[in-house]
């Protein structure tokens, strides 16, 4: 790369005063690289305009000069030069110009600068109103972090708001209401969660002058002193500070700057105050090496100034609740100004920024202070970003800030959006199947194809932050049984996965009330009663709905005899029955079994109970009974939907039933599993049972594109085999167990 600047270096906006200051702190490479940058963009950028108006070349000239106040290493500044030219990337990194002629770092700075352009045009444009909108600004900065590996890109594209925000305060050009809004909701959160406050509170100020402009003015005036007179009296108290703490031997950091305009405005907002009562507009910071230290300069800070009554706290003796830790105090000079000053040690400092209780954690929860909560791989994100800030200013001359990718914990989410610019939160590994079912279950259900940033893709595609996902939906039509296969990878959500899984579920409970309610009707027509009431017949045989009989007979979980059997032995209507409605006794065949069920009636003797097959109850199950027509108390579990059903219908029949001694009685209850299909499952399946000395008396299997559906009908004394089983089968390898 070239070392001279061409002919005509001495013109604005990239004359020498400009590359003094830019190139002040790096190296002879890093000025060789700069006057490279400056050659690749003078030409191109002559006489260019931004759609607001401001001249290209100037605005990259002074992003630079912000970049180079911040002390970022030269490839940054270099990047701020570049990233406004048209995007030259291509698909094929091998003709990209910006690579050959600056290297991978730079042309990987550049792209990514112009991902979070891209990005901020798109969610400007943002078109749904169902999305709540500070949830919406949350999912925003996340994803802005998350497309930013490189902690660079994130301060090239503050550096390049804050420039725009001032290009229209000098320029006097009208700013945009959503451009000054996007800034105070995004870009100066994000400053302030990574501590870079000289471009927080100028954010804030200029889009607060933008959005509320009388309001701003009214604060001006009434601030006592200019801005400038304000920064030189906190210069002349830090110094001061700084001679008597040194005189008394301690070894302390002292730090200050005066309110911004935006910052009281929202203290007299928050805490319903008026100007003249906001002791805090000049503030300063002490850090010293330990507790001590910070009680002996609190002591020549109140014996240097004058203390203001009610506005001293001891956050170190009484910690805030989320464990933050300073002494607080408010003194006034002779003149009668009063600052604040903030007296903690390096551990407490640390604490309060990387913490749970850091500035930006207490600046957010509002009114009331306190914490929020963790968010994860996000918050270390930030911690670690701020931690390389911090290293950026921690001597003089400062070193050239440079990341340390090797530093961040891997992301676990990504962030796309919607074709409205809705961000939307997905787990690492996500495919646009996984879109669509956060979207909506039915269009889910109906995704066939996805458009990703406007191309085509197959359904596979992993997904990547900063994406747009449209996706491509038949008018009708369900899941492919494919999707649940893991080793296929169509869905990396369990939300998505639990979602197909329920429609099959639904699919198949559907053919089995067809198939019953066939089977029940074909048994009828042999009976010669086809013109009976199939809900009252499975009222009358223990069923709260002629569907849950016809799952049962599809199951093949209830004979058909009994049919005939019930139909064959009427008895006269019971007291209370409805008028004229035909009633049945129970089977005698059934007698047995009930007897020996255990269950205990409340106040009735001799009463026959059985064991509803809808749920199957064992012991301890919390149990109900239900008085059925001539079949005694059909016992079932409080859970159980099918008695839910029964005792909304006809409260009055519900009884109180209990476990009595069981003894060795036995129970069925199913076991239903879903497993990939493989040609030991199910000698592993009978393995274990075989191992709890558990009883199969009933399988119920189909398998269908490598999945296997199973029943298992089995027999057990308590709640504890039941727990026993099923822990034992999730143990097996892609094997999912749950009672029915």
């Amino acid at each position: 790369m070239s070392s001279t600047l061409p002919s005509d270096a001495d013109a604005p906006p990239f004359d020498a005063s400009w590359f003094e200051q830019v190139g002040a702190g790096v190296d002879d490479d890093g000025k060789a690289l700069l006057r490279s940058a400056v050659q690749w963009v003078r030409q191109p950028l002559r006489e260019t305009r931004a759609s607001t108006g401001e001249p290209l070349d100037a605005h990259c000239a002074s992003v630079a000069r912000i970049l180079a106040q911040m002390h970022t290493d030269a490839a940054t500044r270099a990047s701020a030069l570049l990233a406004v030219l048209p995007d030259e990337a291509q698909t094929d990194k091998r003709k990209n110009p910006l690579l050959k002629t600056f290297g991978p770092e730079v042309a990987a700075l550049v792209q990514g600068t112009r991902s979070l352009l891209r990005l901020g045009r798109i969610a400007g444009q943002s078109r749904d109103d169902s999305a709540d909108r500070q949830d919406q600004k949350e999912m925003q900065r996340k994803m802005l972090l998350a497309m930013a590996a490189d902690l660079r890109i994130v301060l090239l594209r503050l550096a390049s708001r804050l420039q725009s925000l001032r290009w229209h305060a000098e320029s006097r050009t009208p700013c945009p209401a959503e451009f000054a809004r996007e800034t105070m909701e995004l870009y100066a959160p994000l400053a302030n969660r990574l501590g870079i406050w000289q471009i927080k509170w100028e954010m804030e100020d200029l889009a607060f002058r933008f959005l509320q402009p009388d309001t701003y003015k009214a604060i001006a005036r009434q601030l006592e002193e200019r801005r400038v007179e304000r920064e030189t009296f906190i210069a002349d108290v830090v110094a001061e500070l700084e001679t008597m703490l040194a005189d008394a031997h301690i070894a302390a950091a002292v730090s200050g700057r005066p309110k911004h305009i935006y910052s009281i405005w929202n203290k007299m907002r928050i805490k319903n105050l008026p100007f003249d009562k906001l002791y805090d507009l000049r503030a300063l910071r002490v850090i010293v090496e330990d507790e001590r230290d910070c009680f002996a300069a609190l002591a020549l800070v109140h014996a240097r100034w004058t203390p203001v009554s009610d506005e001293f706290d001891d956050y170190i003796s009484r910690p805030k609740p989320n464990g933050y830790r300073s002494l607080h105090t408010v003194v006034a000079d002779e003149r009668g100004r009063t600052f604040e000053i903030q007296i903690r040690t390096h551990e407490m400092h640390v604490f309060a920024e990387y913490g749970m209780a850091a500035h930006w954690r207490y600046k957010e929860a509002g009114a009331q202070g306190g914490t929020q909560r963790a968010a994860g791989d996000y918050d270390r994100k930030i911690a670690w970003m701020r931690q390389l800030l911090s290293w950026g200013g921690e001597t003089a001359p400062q070193p050239a800030l440079a990341p340390e990718p090797a530093r961040e914990a891997p992301a676990d989410r990504i962030y796309v959006m919607t074709p409205q610019a809705r961000v939307i939160e997905l787990p690492q590994g996500a495919t646009p199947v996984d879109f669509a079912y956060y979207l909506h279950t039915d269009l889910g259900h109906r995704c066939r194809g996805a458009r990703v940033d406007g191309l085509m893709v197959p359904l596979l595609t992993r997904l990547q932050t900063g994406q747009t996902v449209e996706i491509v939906a038949a008018k009708s039509g369900g899941p492919s049984r494919d999707w649940l296969n893991p080793q296929l990878g169509y869905l990396a959500s369990p939300r998505s996965r639990a979602k197909v899984r329920a429609w099959f579920n639904a699919i198949e409970l559907q053919e089995r009330i067809s198939n019953g309610q066939a089977m029940v009707e074909k048994e009828l027509q042999r009976l010669g009663r086809t013109a009976i009431n199939l809900e009252q017949l499975a009222q009358q045989l223990g069923f709260a709905r002629a569907d849950d009989l016809y799952v049962a007979v599809a199951k093949d979980e209830f004979s058909l005899r009994q049919i005939d059997q019930v139909l064959k032995s009427p008895a006269s209507t019971p007291e209370g029955a409805a008028g004229g409605e035909q009633v049945f006794v129970p089977v005698q065949a059934n007698v047995a079994r009930a007897e020996g069920s255990g269950v205990l009636v409340m106040g009735v003797d001799s009463l026959l109970t059985q064991l509803a097959r809808c749920c199957r109850p064992a012991p301890p199950d919390s149990i109900a009974g239900f008085v059925t027509r001539g079949r005694g108390v059909s016992v079932h579990r409080r859970d159980c939907p099918s008695f839910a059903t029964l005792a909304a219908r006809q409260p009055e029949r519900v009884i109180d039933v209990d476990w009595g001694d069981t003894g060795d009685e036995v129970y069925p209850v199913d076991i239903v599993i879903h497993a990939q299909q493989s040609a030991n499952l199910l000698r592993d399946l009978s393995d274990v049972f075989g191992r709890l000395r558990l009883n199969v008396i009933g399988v119920n299997t189909h398998s269908r594109r490598s999945l296997a559906h199973m029943v298992f009908t089995v027999e057990v004394r308590n709640g504890e085999q039941i727990s026993r089983a099923l822990t034992a089968l999730n143990e097996l390898s892609g094997v999912t167990a749950v009672r029915q």
